[in-house]
């Protein structure tokens, strides 16, 4: 019997801790709560109609860091559906109460990461900083930068475009990726299934074709 590639052994789970920092999983409320908000149709629309309007940037992006288009789009669905109403707002965002901003839930820390900031960048440079997560196509790039530094991180071909369903070495590669994005247990099981997801799937891959008149 196949094995889960969202199940990490204790050993894995130690590796990780001491490498990147990740968390439990989520309580069982919040769990709860989670499945909840996904069973809600008017969220998902919204949300999907969202992506929709990235995919351009979305497969410009996953093209270029050599990534799995599906992986950004899946990490893109969970965080901007289980993302918290106001916290997009610019005071919001310049307040500090947030650590993380945009459809991808980024910080200020992958900015730093990616070199893009200095260790210990300055209030001006913070505020910047906040602004570009702020803005979607920016925040995209960024997540689809991150995913390319992690794979570099774990050891993997950075020309690999990792697909799940190819392999359980790739969709355990994805499993860990999506881990050490989101750090809670229970978000790589989330992403795989998001990744499967036959809308989210179509939304990406679809073309869609100008109508011709037919010929009489």
């Amino acid at each position: 019997m196949q094995e889960d590639p969202s199940v990490f052994s204790p050993e894995e789970l130690l590796l990780l801790q001491r490498r990147f920092g990740v968390h439990g999983p989520q309580t069982r409320l919040a769990q709860l709560f989670t499945r909840g908000m996904d069973q809600f149709q008017p969220l998902r629309t919204q949300t999907v109609n969202r992506l929709q309007a990235l995919k351009p940037v979305i497969k410009r992006e996953s093209r270029h860091h050599r990534v799995n288009p599906m992986l950004v789009t899946a990490i893109l669905f969970d965080e901007i559906q289980h993302s918290k109403p106001g916290e997009d707002l610019p005071f919001v965002v310049h307040s500090g109460f947030v650590s993380t901003h945009g459809p991808a839930q980024l910080g200020i820390s992958e900015l730093i990461h990616q070199g893009r900031l200095p260790l210990q960048p300055s209030k001006a440079e913070i505020a910047e900083a906040r602004n570009l997560l702020m803005n979607s196509e920016a925040n995209v790039e960024l997540l689809a930068a991150k995913i390319a530094r992690l794979k570099k991180e774990l050891g993997l071909s950075p020309d690999q475009v990792l697909i799940a369903s190819r392999s359980y070495v790739d969709a355990k590669a994805i499993a860990t990726l999506a881990y050490l994005h989101n750090g809670k247990l229970d978000y790589p099981r989330r992403v795989l299934r998001y990744m499967q997801d036959p809308e989210l799937h179509g939304l990406i891959f679809s073309e869609q074709r100008p109508a011709t008149q037919p010929l009489i």
